[in-house]
């Protein structure tokens, strides 16, 4: 059921406006058997939409990861300093596209030259509204690693390099524990061989007829 004439909302207020927003909805909805659901209550946190991009060097087979404090990651218990993939929220008059070239920059010194889209999804649909696009980038990998960040975002943020094969090992470490970056490399996991052929066939030059 996806018609908005499914959905009744009976009263939306703003619970709390700070940094991020947090709207409190009062709604019914129908039900699978036809009938509609008694009134019910729910918050749904709002912090904008994100876009996210896997830094990948098809020629030499690397990936650039970056790694930063994580509060809400303290906050559950886990290792406060999370690896990730690059991303970052998408301003008013930005494509996702922008994003991830923007943040490549800000946060790991990286100039992408070419996108593949992965895939467009919810990050927490059961109390949020955001969403992550999330791309592949193709970049070159040779002198990336060091400290990155915006100041006044009181950004800190390390970039390195790591093979492919040791950045899907990963997937196993606690300090991944990240839905964007799980995602990330578990497509790469799975499209790492035609991403190659793709890009590396595509730099070379064509052969004399």
């Amino acid at each position: 059921m996806t018609a908005d004439d499914d959905i009744e909302i009976i009263e939306k207020t703003a619970a709390y406006s700070g940094y991020f927003r947090i709207d409190r909805y009062r709604l019914r909805h129908r039900r699978f058997d036809g009938n509609w659901s008694r009134p019910v209550v729910r918050e749904v946190f709002e912090r904008g939409h994100a876009a996210g991009v896997l830094l990948y060097d098809p020629d030499r087979d690397t990936v650039v990861l970056i790694e930063q404090f994580r509060a809400g990651a303290m906050a559950a218990g886990r290792s406060a300093w999370m690896i990730e993939v690059v991303a970052g929220i998408i301003e008013e008059g930005e494509t996702p596209e922008d994003v991830v070239r923007r943040e490549a920059v800000e946060e790991a010194g990286c100039h992408i030259t070419d996108l593949v889209p992965v895939v467009a999804y919810l990050s927490s649909p059961g109390g949020a509204s955001e969403s992550c696009a999330l791309f592949c980038g193709r970049i070159d990998s040779t002198e990336v690693g060091g400290h990155y960040g915006v100041h006044d975002e009181d950004e800190d943020i390390r970039a390195f390099v790591v093979s492919a094969d040791e950045a899907i090992a990963m997937l196993g470490d606690s300090r991944t524990a990240n839905a964007v970056t799980i995602i990330a490399l578990q497509w790469l996991a799975l499209n790492r061989e035609s991403l190659r052929r793709r890009w590396v066939r595509a730099a070379l030059p064509e052969r004399p007829a």
